[in-house]
């Protein structure tokens, strides 16, 4: 039904304004009596044998949505219930942020990719807290820090400091994103010194904390092996606990799409299908070259349960959607998460 009905009819909507949409319908979907017990039963698979602990959390399931669909906080606990084992909500800004001018999320479907330029469009780490407070889902939450568009990159540490103070008795884990192509010299953060300085800072506030929380990094596929390297190296220095692989890249290889129609759209960090073959590429290098000396998130080109074991046998511990819920609609985690435990009971 979606794929033949809901999604064609969604395809001939401007893909932003059908994400506000789909956000609202969930939120009102949900709100109705009945609803939400329904949509748990009918997307939710409970069995043992999906948990995974790791940096001391209990994961239902390993299936999540990435970053980037619920910027601020707005459905987590819908999204939950429609059977993902973790939410990263975010980008979170310190201060609310518009964002690239409009146009800026565009569709491949031949390629059943995104191309996006959003720019960190959201509403700020108050109104995220605002939201997370109202959190009633048990599935665990992961907080994507960001820096303000107009912040120097010299004083970028302070944004990731201010939203990690702000989000830190909300969410269960961090991530640290210094590899969206979509803000001005966001991705100079990359470079080895001026990561050090915002993962040392990070870490020293996380340590003097009660209960100190999982940091991870998100990497770009963009990277070579030894800038990739480089990312090993800080989580020997366990300066991170773990890494989310991959973001959104700036390449156009070996698209379906025509080309002067993908120059037409610009700039901008394609996901789905086409990120695929890299993400994989990069999971596998991480796990290989570091012995698994921590836990990766994997993430681009995930919309079979063939594609989530394909990055589970290259490393990866967990997993992550959002282009490939786009694609396939509401049941992808059920789908995927079916598969898994077949999977996992055949390879004890």
């Amino acid at each position: 039904m979606y794929k033949n009905l809901i999604r064609p009819l969604f395809f001939t909507v401007d893909p932003e304004r059908v994400h506000h949409q789909v956000v609202a319908l969930l939120k009102l979907g949900f709100s109705i009596p009945g609803v939400r017990m329904l949509v748990k039963r009918m997307c939710r698979v409970d069995d043992p044998v999906l948990r995974k602990e790791l940096f001391g959390l209990t994961f239902k399931n390993p299936v999540g949505i990435a970053a980037g669909f619920d910027k601020n906080a707005h459905v987590y606990n819908e999204l939950s219930d429609l059977g993902f084992g973790f939410v990263e909500i975010g980008t979170v800004t310190p201060k609310g942020q518009p964002g690239n001018p409009r146009k800026r999320l565009f569709r491949l479907p031949g390629d059943r990719g995104l191309i996006n330029r959003m720019g960190f469009n959201n509403d700020g780490v108050d109104a995220a807290v605002a939201n997370l407070k109202k959190r009633t889902t048990k599935a665990i939450i992961g907080g994507n820090l960001g820096k303000n568009t107009l912040t120097s990159n010299t004083e970028a540490e302070n944004d990731y400091v201010q939203v990690m103070e702000g989000l830190f008795d909300y969410v269960d884990y961090f991530v640290v994103n210094v590899s969206c192509p979509n803000i001005t010299d966001l991705r100079e953060l990359q470079d080895q010194e001026a990561l050090l300085r915002i993962l040392s800072n990070l870490r020293e506030i996380n340590q003097k904390k009660p209960n100190p929380k999982p940091i991870l990094l998100k990497v770009s596929p963009d990277l070579n092996w030894s800038q990739l390297d480089e990312v090993i190296d800080l989580a020997k220095k366990r300066l991170i606990d773990g890494v989310v692989a991959v973001n959104t890249t700036i390449t156009r290889q070996h698209l379906n799409t025509p080309e002067e129609e993908v120059k037409a759209i610009g700039n901008g960090g394609l996901s789905g299908a086409p990120l695929k073959k890299r993400a994989t590429e990069v999971i596998r290098y991480l796990a290989d070259k570091s012995g698994k000396a921590f836990p990766i998130i994997g993430v681009g080109g995930i919309e079979t349960p063939e594609d989530a074991i394909e990055k589970l046998e290259a490393g990866a511990d967990l997993l992550q959607v959002y282009t490939g819920f786009i694609y396939e609609g509401p049941f992808i985690a059920k789908k995927i998460n079916k598969a898994l435990v077949k999977y996992y009971k055949q390879n004890k």
